[in-house]
């Protein structure tokens, strides 16, 4: 298991990894600076939810940790993990379609709602890190 005791962090290949699913309280961590932008992370065993700049990025009931976020203008890839499955949204272009990888194998292609957000959904397991990539078409 991998969770993050600081909630946010940036890693040394200038991704960010963000959240702790272990917690039984609320915490949450604000005016976090990475690459010129501010984030914003809330976390627990419940949910986990990312702000870059007070805008949607990412959230996943119940809570999970987010390992290397790497987000693109053509979509975002990231691991993931958690104690049980998850429900994952992220916020992308709106009215787009894009290609969806869940560790390395292709899980179809998801067009966003006219906010530009996209639902998936990942098994995990205890332990188990799973890759999600999201590109445009």
């Amino acid at each position: 298991m991998s969770v993050i005791k600081e909630l946010i962090r940036t890693e040394e290949d200038g991704t960010i990894s963000f959240g702790n699913y272990e917690l039984d309280t609320k915490s949450k961590l604000s005016d976090f600076e990475h690459d010129g932008d501010m984030y914003k992370v809330k976390t627990y065993n419940e949910i986990t939810k990312l702000e870059r700049n007070g805008m949607f990025v990412y959230e996943s009931v119940p809570g999970t940790t987010v390992l290397n976020l790497n987000v693109e203008a053509d979509g975002m890839s990231f691991k993931v993990e958690g104690p049980k499955d998850a429900q994952i949204t992220v916020e992308l272009e709106e009215d787009a379609e894009y290609s969806i990888k869940i560790d390395n194998v292709e899980a179809g292609v998801m067009k966003t709602n006219l906010g530009g957000k996209l639902a998936i959904s990942v098994e995990l397991e205890q332990s188990e890190q799973v890759a999600v990539e999201i590109k445009k078409k």
